[in-house]
């Protein structure tokens, strides 16, 4: 029998009585940061870029020299030589004169404005110029992207592949993040196969190690799969103990409610203190989910029922497991919508059904 059900906010302030989660930092190569959660701020060392440099292939120049350029009419100005892309420039552009460049290429002392080279002509050292541009034309500033000193990236915020573009950007090699919570997901129950082997008769195939894998992947942990138990109390202790050697997070499904092979609670209140702090709630589906402290770890056992395991896992372990991945409190968007179909309330119980 249950000992007491709680409400689902009882529970979670149980929860939160008995847990609290520290996110462990580790500092991790850029290469390997996507979808990792950021552990410190990120403010800018440096301009982006850290030049000005030519958003197009053609001269640089003085503006004021190509004022009353007209194609029939062009302005003639010396040509002073090239600027090669990822080099110092090692000439200036003075007065009527135009140095080539290329796109990306830095912007030489003494030029304020490129002309494109679809604009000009070249004839010997003379570079004529069709139309006149105005000063800063065809140039990206030093520090339009971004600006030195600048905060650029918050902790907490989730890498994203425009993220890890910005750190490359800044010359970060290293980047520090939240680590990964480790959590041991464990199937019970006599009756379950391993999908990808034959089903014999009678038997089903282990849904809930794998869609509870997947959440937790989902929510930032790292999941260990230690497969499917027998009902059997040594079987599962043994298990349970590898997860607590393994694992910060353990997730049990099946064995929670109160036929004869429903042993989780029994076992998990004999590995350590204080044993199980939930046992039972009032919703429907999931009332025979069960949660325990063992040494500070904390064990949800979840449901048999895919539906129930998968529910209960959003409402009671992910928020916990956001906290622990550095990510903080995030709550479920709510929209009002029109059922297709009658619904039935338990009575005394909250009733979640899926849409």
């Amino acid at each position: 029998m249950f000992r007491k059900l709680n409400s689902l906010e009882k529970a979670r302030e149980i929860l939160k009585q008995n847990l609290s989660p520290k996110p462990v930092i580790e500092s991790i190569p850029l290469s390997e940061a996507h979808s990792r959660v950021l552990a410190e701020e990120i403010v800018a060392s440096m301009n982006v870029p850290p030049f000005n440099r030519s958003t197009v292939d053609g001269y640089a120049v003085k503006a004021d020299d190509t004022f009353g350029a007209e194609e029939d009419d062009p302005v003639g100005l010396k040509f002073c030589g090239h600027i090669a892309i990822g080099q110092a420039p090692s000439i200036t552009v003075t007065d009527r004169t135009a140095a080539e460049i290329v796109t990306g290429a830095p912007l030489p002392q003494g030029a304020d404005a490129v002309v494109m080279i679809e604009y000009t002509t070249r004839k010997d050292d003379a570079v004529l110029v069709h139309r006149p541009v105005s000063k800063g034309e065809n140039v990206m500033k030093g520090g339009s992207d971004i600006q030195e000193g600048e905060a650029i990236l918050g902790r907490g915020q989730t890498l994203s592949s425009r993220e890890i573009g910005v750190l490359a950007a800044l010359g970060r090699a290293q980047v520090a993040v939240y680590k990964r919570p480790k959590v041991a997901v464990i199937s019970t129950g006599a009756e379950l196969v391993e999908p990808g082997k034959p089903l014999p008769s009678r038997k089903i195939y282990d849904i809930n190690a794998f869609t509870l894998a997947a959440a937790v992947q989902e929510g930032g942990g790292e999941p260990i799969n230690l497969g499917v138990t027998p009902d059997q109390r040594n079987h599962l202790r043994n298990t349970l103990q590898k997860a607590l050697d393994l694992a910060d997070v353990i997730i049990t499904s099946g064995g929670v409610s109160v036929g004869p092979k429903d042993i989780i609670p029994g076992v998990v209140d004999t590995l350590g203190k204080p044993g199980v702090i939930v046992s039972g709630i009032r919703v429907k589906p999931g009332k025979p989910t069960t949660i325990a402290m063992i040494d500070g770890k904390p064990v949800f056992s979840l449901p048999g029922h895919p539906t129930s395991a998968l529910l209960m896992f959003f409402q009671l372990v992910l928020p916990y497991l956001y906290r622990l991945a550095g990510r903080g409190e995030e709550t479920a968007s709510r929209v009002k919508a029109v059922a297709g179909k009658r619904m039935f309330p338990a009575r005394g119980r909250r009733t979640f059904t899926m849409v």
